[in-house]
């Protein structure tokens, strides 16, 4: 994956009239990548696949269980099994609360005091 400022160095370079060998020494990436840019005409980001997940529709249960049970994501897990009929793995588990976690990080760092001396 190239940066858009290097594609369209790319481009700036190939309507100069340089060839693609040349552009990929310049630039240091390999003749493909150059070729490739070139094809499409200008920067795109990577299209990442959407599909859904098992658990997508339980995130206001998965969300209560987390706060629950202290973050605790086996035991999430165990009643995922036993409630829900839903058996994944724990690191399905881990990647579906992994917002929450970091919601509960900051809110950490957001609430830490500082004790400072009392001015005379």
């Amino acid at each position: 994956m190239k940066a858009p400022d290097d594609v369209s160095a790319m481009l700036k370079l190939k309507a100069l009239g340089w060839g693609v060998k040349r552009i990929s020494a310049e630039l240091g990436c390999s003749k493909h990548t150059v070729k490739r840019w070139l094809g499409l005409g200008a920067w795109r980001p990577c299209a990442s696949p959407s599909r859904s997940k098992r658990l997508d529709d339980h995130g206001d249960w998965l969300a209560e269980r987390f706060r629950r049970h202290a973050s605790n994501v086996d035991v999430i897990r165990q009643e995922l099994a036993r409630e829900k009929g839903i058996a994944v793995s724990l690191r399905t588990v881990e990647r579906a609360v992994a917002p929450l976690r970091r919601e509960l990080v900051a809110q950490a760092r957001a609430t830490v005091r500082f004790e400072t001396r009392p001015t005379t």
